[in-house]
């Protein structure tokens, strides 16, 4: 099923990534990373459908090559804690085949991210042929109209005029001086440092502490990353993808959608999933059984009615009189507590089918959850250990240096790529979080546990069902001494008083309208348990016989009276 999945994570020198890692990871490839001098080398990594570079037009066009265009990233990053990429990570529908995936992905891209002035590198990977799902890398540095790197921040200095303050750039500043405007710096005051203007200081014959004037803490963004940097701008994004992926699954001529919106955002009252699990809101979507409080209701009013027609089958044998509208309402009563059970197994039976289904897809990506986690797991305590062994290792043990960081870089875009195949596999259970999985556990618990009963209901709905049977059979044969057009004909009488009935008795018990189809179902197999095709031509042909033979002796009638009369 279609499902909406965007991860937006930041490619950060300071969480121990660099991008040539983390583009050689996504196109499984080796690059080497001229920052650090590491080689990375994912070449034997499995699962990768497809890959491109996207460049915009200011782009030198060598950036083509994925080795020069990140190396050129790490080279203009200077700083410890720089962030070097975005990266996306996106669901990609399993209705559209893998052409439309690409195109999907091409469009996306180029709309959102290329036109906008970003370099995106992209791969679909799908390892199982059932998680298709791609990786995005974009720069965010924007690029001036030469292909040059623009700066993303700048510093911005707090000058005071009036007692008023306000931001200025270098640049700004030069022009601001002049209509009175001034830097402020620290100047000590008792014990304290005092940030003020060089004149407010000289009235006071204060000494300056240090000649760093105040400024902003992290400077003032450049519009176009501050842009890109929003809540606004993610929040479109994730509306972009949604919009995509959607016409292309119209055109693809698909029923299935994905909404970026959450449950509140959409008018929705019901708390997702952590309480009902997406195997109960599959089952509510096919109209069976719906949840664990579906099935408990389900199984509540199965035991009620059972007991109601077990009661009233006792009954109907003392009821029953030796006279033909006596034998016919017995008959008619047996039918439909047979229309009822046949009714009632029938939905049973499509439940329990639909449960087995629901959990021969769902158990084995618990599974799946669980090995990735323990997985993460693993490789989180190596490279804890690979880290505080580097950490500790004397600087000039160089090759060793140069061996953990390489494991490192590995492990830390193996678990980058676990993580996102985690989320992904949270999403398409329909949790946020991994607290969710623990509630999924319990739902395919609670789904077995429903199978279960369900399984009994089944044996206990069959045997009442051989019971009514054979009251009726019984019955049956006590009506041979009978005449069979008059007890047929007392029969169609009163059965669609007695349907009517049955079909509210139903109705009541599962508190919703039946299905059509399946009662249509089980009116036929009633007819075929109860042989009642056979009864009824039988029935009718006698009719038939009767009104020939009653035509014949009027037309002889007659013939006489011609006679006597001549």
């Amino acid at each position: 099923m279609a499902i909406y999945h965007l991860e937006a994570k930041v490619v950060s020198r300071g969480a121990g990534r660099s991008a040539v890692a983390a583009s050689a990871y996504l196109s499984c490839s080796r690059l080497y990373n001229d920052y650090d001098g590491i080689q990375h080398d994912y070449t034997k990594k499995q699962g990768l459908v497809w890959q491109e570079v996207f460049l915009p037009a200011m782009a030198p066009p060598e950036w083509k090559d994925r080795e020069q265009l990140w190396n050129a990233v790490e080279e203009v990053e200077t700083a410890k804690g720089s962030r070097l990429a975005r990266e996306f990570v996106v669901a990609l529908p399993i209705e559209l085949s893998r052409t439309e995936q690409i195109e999907l992905l091409q469009e996306f891209i180029r709309e959102q991210f290329v036109s906008d002035g970003m370099c995106a590198d992209a791969a679909i990977h799908d390892t199982d042929g059932h998680n298709p799902h791609a990786h995005i890398l974009l720069t965010v540095r924007p690029l001036d109209e030469q292909g040059k790197w623009q700066y993303k921040t700048e510093k911005e200095y707090l000058c005071m005029k009036n007692g008023e303050e306000r931001g200025f750039t270098a640049a700004e500043f030069r022009a601001a001086q002049n209509e009175g405007w001034e830097k402020q710096y620290p100047y000590k005051v008792g014990k304290k440092k005092v940030y003020m203007t060089p004149s407010a200081a000289k009235a006071q014959e204060l000494i300056r502490a240090d000649k760093h004037p105040k400024s902003t803490r992290y400077g003032r963004q450049n519009p176009i990353s501050e842009r890109w940097n929003s809540e606004d701008q993610l929040a479109a994004w994730r509306a972009a993808w949604a919009d995509v992926s959607n016409r292309y699954l119209e055109r693809a001529g698909r029923e299935e959608r994905i909404d970026h919106r959450s449950n509140a955002a959409r008018g929705l009252d019901e708390q997702p999933t952590i309480h009902e699990g997406v195997t109960a809101r599959a089952l509510e979507r096919k109209g069976v059984i719906a949840d664990r409080c579906e099935i408990n209701r389900q199984i509540r009013a199965d035991n009620a009615l059972l007991r109601e027609l077990k009661a009233e089958i006792k009954k109907l044998a003392a009821l029953v009189a030796r006279t033909v509208p006596a034998i016919a309402e017995g008959l008619e009563k047996l039918r439909s507590r047979v229309l009822i059970f046949c009714y009632q197994l029938s939905h049973i039976r499509g439940g329990k089918s639909y449960i087995q289904k629901s959990l021969s897809v769902w158990k084995p990506e618990l599974e799946r959850y669980a090995g990735l986690v323990q997985q993460i797991k693993e490789k989180s305590k190596e490279r804890k250990a690979l880290v505080a062994e580097k950490k500790e290792l004397p600087i000039y043990h160089v090759k060793r240096h140069k061996t953990l960081a390489v494991h490192i870089a590995e492990l830390t875009e193996d678990l980058e790529e676990l993580r996102s195949e985690k989320a992904l596999l949270l999403q398409k259970f329909e949790y946020a979080e991994d607290a969710g999985a623990e509630a999924f556990r319990k739902d395919i618990a609670t789904m077995e546990a429903g199978l279960k009963k369900l399984e009994t209901q089944e044996q206990k709905y069959s045997a009442e069902l051989d019971k009514a049977l054979t009251e009726y059979a019984e019955l049956k044969a006590q009506a041979t001494e009978f005449d069979p057009v008059e007890l047929y004909e007392a029969r169609r009488a009163i059965r669609p008083t007695q349907e009517k009935e049955s079909e509210k008795q139903l109705e009541d018990a599962m508190h919703e309208k039946l299905s059509l189809i399946m009662l249509l179902s089980a009116k036929q197999e009633t007819s075929h348990l109860l042989g009642a095709d056979a009864e009824e031509r039988q029935a009718r042909q006698m009719i038939m016989r009767r009104r020939s033979t009653e035509q014949l002796k009027r037309s002889h009638l007659k013939t006489d009276r011609c006679k006597i009369e001549r």
